[in-house]
């Protein structure tokens, strides 16, 4: 999120944000200069600012070592204002108390520091705050920080400044909990150029799962006792801290459950995590059977049956010995390249090459033709069975009604097989392939004209390439259950059963209606056989605090998909709709369909109008099988339905950059006017931040306090970072916490 970022330099401070991404907090040691902390998008002061500076780029490595972690830091500064700035560096610490042997150098010269405790902190905090008039600062109330002697920074010279420390990690759940405060790093004038980090995880035991619910993360598995976790962002605000889990233990298959229950009179939410044993690169594979798909038709001519034949190379050179295949091509006829399953090994690798190799564009598109051939080879139930579906365009040969194409499908599906399929353009009919990976338990992807065929379809066959477990299930069993009639669980996302991958985790969100010590179930079958792994996991009765929201949020956001999709292969529904608008109110989760959400001069408490604004808007989804429009709500539904973590999902705002969503002709649009922070989202609102949470009788009876004064910040030490995360704002704020609204309002100059 984008907060507050002119420079704090206040009266004694001035903050660099460098929170565990040595993204720091400078402060000038000048009493009589005034500067906020920089902001990446100019806010509406009357003055220019003269002193002001930029973060260029940041470099994070850190080794975990079991639960401690060792970090390295290395970050440029430049003093982008036309005065010279005398400045120390301010390290809020990620845990009080965790960081020690704390070093820091500029330009290579260490220079003396102190680590201060919580209490010293927030005074600390609290005087810059009040100099500056700036809140920003006030989000790190609550732990101890660390602090530099003064240095200087000349107008345009740049400063490397390099952090290591050692931090002792959290452990919850069977979890270890690592945070780097990355979000420090959104105080600078300009996108940070280059934003590196890299993990190195080793533990005396397996490492099972891997997860980061703040970052798309790149993971590496050299062995069972390693990952490599990265992650990289150019030109870019970063919006929050980064956080990774991971988890040892033995066995085939590990999992943990993370449960989140803020609201005692309501179901709570719980995330599992499920990884696979980490096998040596000589052990023997399951054997799975796989049939590649692809359009030859006329449109596929050019850059584009190139790329397809890419695609093939890549599966084909990809198989091991034991896996049985086929290539199926099609126009208005369907070629196979042998009339039934082949095993693969090298000779038939080198004959399906050549085939590929004379594989020509031309004619009409007989979809049902190649599906039928295709499952009509499959007969092995007891093996993995997958078809990957490749077409650029509608039927025009042979059946070409949607439903009977689909009906087909399912008849001769006699082995459970998954079927994805890839629509390459716009001239798709993306509910028809929709409809066809719902009915055969896969997924659809879509591939835009400027992107690559071959890299999404093997990017595709690399994660489902070693299938471990399929047809997975999952029951919980509560020791003390209250009530038989009711199941434990509900609103479990992936829908279906699924399939487990090497290398893969598993990631299920769900709802639970009761609360205690449970087991877990994790059932498959492996070789063909049925296997059951047992788990113990807790589903808390009560959250204290939000340090597991994501876990709701996520569930918010594949729910949303999961309403979506339900709309558009089952029609319209009221309920279905009116939760669309709910979920997507309460958590700031903007869709092509409620994106309206960010327009200043609706009223966000008016479920019924919004319901119809929503119903009306998704009246494009049903209107659109093909063309632009289609592929663009039916990959942005994908999107939602196999979220991996809530954070892209978001709007943007005074604190966080505008959010990028794609609406119904699949362009990108910018919608500011809504914010997330930490596990609320807020409307703007006639220039006020109102939390999605209040209600119209909360607002009445608020409770006014002014930005800096004595009532201020007492309540933000009464309630510290459950409140103070939620005081960045510049413009007035209505925020509810535990039930009482607090309208927090400027102070007058």
């Amino acid at each position: 999120m984008n907060r507050k970022q002119w420079l704090a330099m206040a009266a004694g401070l001035l903050l660099i944000d460098a929170l565990a991404f040595g993204q720091g907090v400078l402060v000038v040691e000048d009493p009589h200069q005034y500067v906020r902390l920089p902001r990446p998008t100019p806010l509406p002061h009357p003055t220019p600012q003269p002193a002001t500076y930029k973060i260029k780029g940041l470099e994070v490595h850190a080794r975990l070592l079991d639960s401690v972690a060792q970090v390295q830091v290395a970050q440029t500064f430049v003093n982008t204002g036309t005065v010279p700035l005398e400045v120390s560096f301010v390290f809020p610490l990620p845990y009080d108390g965790a960081v020690e042997r704390l070093t820091f150098m500029v330009d290579g010269q260490e220079i003396p520091a102190q680590l201060l405790d919580a209490a010293a902190a927030r005074s600390l905090y609290e005087a810059i705050v009040r100099k500056n008039r700036d809140p920003a600062l006030l989000e790190w109330m609550g732990t101890g920080l660390f602090k530099t002697s003064v240095f200087p920074v000349p107008p345009g010279a740049e400063r490397k400044v390099s952090l290591r420390y050692s931090q002792l990690c959290r452990k919850d759940h069977g979890l270890t909990d690592f945070i780097f405060p990355l979000s420090t790093a959104k105080y600078t004038s300009h996108p940070v150029e280059t934003v590196a980090v890299r993990l190195a995880v080793e533990s005396s035991s397996p490492i099972k799962n891997v997860y980061s619910p703040t970052h798309s993360i790149e993971i590496q598995r050299p062995d069972e006792r390693h990952a490599n976790v990265s992650f990289t962002s150019t030109n870019q605000v970063p919006s929050s801290d980064f956080r990774l889990f991971f988890d040892t233990g033995t066995g085939e298959l590990g999992a943990r459950v993370l449960s989140f229950r803020p609201d005692q009179k309501q179901d709570g939410f719980f995330l599992l995590l499920a990884s696979p044993q980490i096998k040596a690169a000589d052990e023997e594979r399951p054997k799975k059977t796989v049939v590649f798909v692809v359009d030859r038709s006329g449109s596929m001519s050019g850059e584009k049956i190139e790329q397809a034949k890419g695609a093939l190379k890549f599966v084909l050179n990809n198989l091991r010995a034991g896996d049985l295949f086929n290539v199926i091509v099609y126009d208005d006829k369907v070629e196979s390249f042998r009339p039934e399953l082949q095993r693969f090994d090298e000779d038939t690798r080198k004959a399906a090459l050549g085939f590929v190799e004379g594989i020509y564009a031309g004619g009409s598109t007989n979809i049902d033709a190649a599906l039928a051939t295709a499952l009509q080879q499959l007969k092995d139930a007891t093996r993995p069975n997958y078809v990957i579906f490749l077409t650029d365009g509608l039927p025009t040969t042979g059946e070409r009604n949607e439903m009977k194409i689909v009906e087909n499908s399912k008849e001769l599906n006699k082995v459970h097989a998954r079927v994805f399929t890839f629509g390459v353009g716009y001239d798709v009919n993306s509910h028809l392939l929709d409809k066809l990976v719902r009915e055969n338990f896969g997924q659809s992807e879509y591939v835009r004209p400027n992107e690559d065929i071959e890299a999404h379809v093997s990017r595709l066959y690399s994660r489902i390439g070693s299938p471990v477990m399929t047809d997975i299930g999952i029951k919980f069993a509560l020791d003390h259950a209250k009530s038989e009639a009711a199941a434990p669980i509900n609103r479990v996302f992936p829908r279906n059963a699924f399939d487990l991958f090497e290398g893969e985790q598993l990631i299920v969100v769900g709802r639970y209606r009761e609360f205690g010590a449970a087991k877990v179930a994790i059932t498959g079958s492996v070789g063909g056989k049925q296997q059951t792994s047992d788990f113990p996991a807790e589903l808390v009765e009560h959250s204290h605090d939000d340090s597991y929201g994501f876990v709701e949020k996520l569930w918010a956001v594949r729910r949303i998909g999961d309403i979506i999709d339900e709309l558009d292969l089952k029609g319209q529904n009221e309920e279905l709709v009116k939760e669309l608008v709910q979920l997507s109110t309460q958590h700031g989760i903007l869709t092509p369909y409620t994106s309206f959400l960010a327009n200043e001069n609706v009223n966000i408490r008016d479920l019924a109008a919004n319901t119809v604004r929503t119903r009306e808007n998704t009246q494009a989804l049903l209107a659109e099988p093909a063309g632009r429009g289609g592929v663009a709500q039916r990959a942005s539904k994908g999107d939602y339905q196999r979220a991996e973590t809530p954070v892209s999902f978001g709007g943007g705002g005074n604190t966080a950059p505008a959010a990028k969503v794609r609406d119904a002709d699949d362009r990108e649009v910018l919608v500011d006017g809504v914010c997330n922070l930490g596990n609320k989202a807020f409307y703007s609102r006639n220039q006020t931040w109102i939390d999605s949470t209040i209600t119209d009788e909360m607002e009445k009876n608020a409770i006014r306090v002014v930005q800096f004064s004595d009532d201020y910040f007492k309540l933000a030490e009464r309630h510290g970072r459950k409140l103070a995360q939620y005081l960045v704002f510049d413009d007035p704020v209505l925020v509810n916490v535990a039930g009482t609204c607090y309208r927090i309002e400027p102070a007058k100059q």
